[in-house]
């Protein structure tokens, strides 16, 4: 007699988190593809790109890394070490929101503008792709805290994973975003 199969099967938070992700990955596919028709129909000046990109680059790929040891002592519940790493990705997600900031002022030193006449459409994508990813990583850095306070509370571990694995899905997700539109704007800069 064959047993039943049990169905592939999916936490719903989590579902909905991948739904989400793959809006996130259809609207900057959308702008980047419209960044390169825009490109191509003339009126377009090229944008340096503010060194604090790469500053920028460098604590979100670190902050990736500290977000996987979280998870990993989630998984052991080693308590100190999740509240500790999951304090030191939430520093460095900030502190890449701060470099996004200091970006955009050095784009201004640099006379690039959002909109209105002064301004380039190469400029204004800049500040599109990196104002909505920075609005993104608020919202990551948000679920940062949460995870933090529950973590505090006892309620991350082992056996309560789904969380701090979401957060983690969705903390590599914007990591590797950065990555791409970063590469993005330096191969078509």
């Amino acid at each position: 007699m064959e047993r039943p199969q049990k169905p592939l099967s999916m936490h719903p938070k989590k579902f909905a988190l991948w739904l989400f992700l793959v809006t996130v990955v259809m609207i900057f596919a959308a702008l980047t593809s419209a960044y390169i028709v825009r490109k191509g129909d003339g009126n377009w000046l090229n944008v340096e790109i503010p060194s604090i990109f790469w500053v920028n680059t460098l604590f979100i790929v670190t902050s990736s890394v500290t977000m996987h040891l979280a998870y990993l002592s989630a998984k052991k519940n080693n308590f100190g070490n999740l509240k500790l790493y999951i304090i030191i990705t939430s520093i460095l997600g900030i502190s890449f929101l701060v470099g996004q900031f200091i970006g955009w002022g050095k784009l201004v030193d640099m006379g690039v503008f959002f909109g209105g006449k002064e301004s380039n459409p190469a400029g204004s994508f800049v500040y599109v792709f990196t104002g909505l990813h920075g609005f993104h990583l608020i919202s990551g850095v948000f679920v940062l805290l949460v995870v933090l306070v529950k973590s505090f509370r006892l309620e991350v571990h082992s056996k309560n994973m789904t969380l701090i694995e979401m957060c983690a899905t969705y903390w590599h997700f914007l990591d590797g975003l950065w990555v791409y539109l970063f590469i993005f704007l330096l191969l078509n800069h």
